[in-house]
């Protein structure tokens, strides 16, 4: 070692400085040990694959994807909630439920008939009509009521206006209503079957209602829905009656709502 410095002292013919003197570090150190730094890459080789799209089939798409998570979690709260809410509908629907009003006819009386001119006939009714509402927990409304009679799917008397009412809880109503008294045009079919009924003893009538009702739960209340109700009787008419006639069997009403 002591021969290399020697040799390095030689060949530089320039006298070393002052602050050179000073400084413990060799010369040969510095000079011959150089420290080779590596450049870092370019910054732009990590981003070119995030900002530029690639081609396939013809179309433009990024090569990463975001991951659509909070997409499927927002549409499976969605079909959770309607789940749930068509449950609560479904229970609340079985538990209050409405069942139609029950019609029933329990007297009739019979004024007048006369079809002795036509094509016009007119006969004079009374019906004593009871309405039961057989819900325990739901109301109901009565409104735009009518009622009239048909002989052979044939109205022979006009439509008369019932009042309307209101139906509490097991509530039940009487009804009394006067039906014709007017005459009404009537085919020529009609009046013979009416007069062969009436020698015959037995006539076969109708009484038919029409309507709304609405339904009333506590504070909530429904739509208006139609009502339509048909009574078939059987009547105890002679010729020349008038008053109280029997009832034959047992009258059916049957209610669509």
């Amino acid at each position: 070692m002591a021969e290399i410095l020697q040799m390095h002292q030689e060949d530089d013919p320039t006298p070393p400085h002052h602050s050179q003197r000073q400084d413990p570090t060799p010369r040969h150190s510095q000079r011959y040990f150089p420290i080779k730094m590596t450049p870092p890459p370019p910054p732009q080789q990590h981003q070119q694959n995030h900002q530029y799209p690639m081609e396939h089939k013809g179309n433009m798409i990024p090569r990463y994807r975001v991951p659509n998570a909070p997409k499927r979690e927002h549409c499976i709260c969605i079909t959770i909630f309607f789940l749930l809410l068509g449950i609560i509908i479904l229970i609340l629907w079985l538990a209050y439920h409405p069942s139609k009003p029950h019609i029933t006819v329990t007297s009739a009386a019979i004024y007048g008939l006369n079809a002795t001119s036509p094509p016009f006939m007119s006969i004079s009714m009374q019906f004593t009509i009871f309405i039961r509402n057989p819900n325990k927990r739901v109301s109901i409304y009565f409104d735009r009521l009518s009622a009239f009679v048909s002989y052979r799917n044939h109205p022979i008397t006009p439509h008369v206006v019932l009042p309307s009412f209101f139906l509490e809880k097991h509530g039940t109503v009487s009804l009394s209503p006067e039906l014709g008294g007017v005459p009404v045009p009537v085919s020529v079919e009609v009046l013979n079957g009416l007069m062969v009924d009436e020698n015959y003893g037995v006539v076969g009538v109708k009484l038919i209602f029409q309507g709304r009702l609405k339904w009333k739960s506590g504070e909530i209340k429904s739509a208006h829905y139609g009502l339509y109700a048909k009574c078939d009787l059987l009547l105890g008419l002679k010729k020349g009656i008038v008053g109280q006639i029997p009832l034959i069997g047992a009258p059916v009403c049957e209610v669509d709502t």
